[in-house]
């Protein structure tokens, strides 16, 4: 079941405040799991991991990216699998536009 929402406008520092708290891992869309949660085993969102160092844990929030697309998601552990995966909506999946270099390590 979808839950439709209407688009919210954050300001800049409510903007900065969900980058702090959702951090933004790299994630390949085309590895997701029969039940539909992308798996964070790829190399590019290990090194993310790495560099942010983030340690999983179930419940915790991310923004996932790739390219131009990202999309919030919720971490859980696949026990079936083990290894950690993101539940996200497929219909929440954005367009973004590309971050500039400056504005990359401003983020960092």
């Amino acid at each position: 079941m979808s839950v439709s929402r209407q688009p919210v406008q954050h300001n800049d520092s409510e903007q900065q405040r969900v980058l702090v708290e959702n951090p933004r891992v790299f994630v390949d869309f085309h590895n997701a799991d029969a039940q539909g949660r992308l798996r964070l085993n790829c190399i590019g969102t290990i090194e993310d991991l790495s560099a942010q160092k983030i340690e999983l844990q179930t419940g915790q929030q991310l923004t996932l990216y790739s390219e131009d697309l990202e999309v919030d998601g919720i971490v859980e552990y696949s026990q079936s699998e083990q290894l950690w995966v993101v539940v996200i909506d497929w219909d929440e999946i954005r367009e973004v536009e590309e971050v500039n270099p400056l504005q990359k390590q401003l983020l960092k």
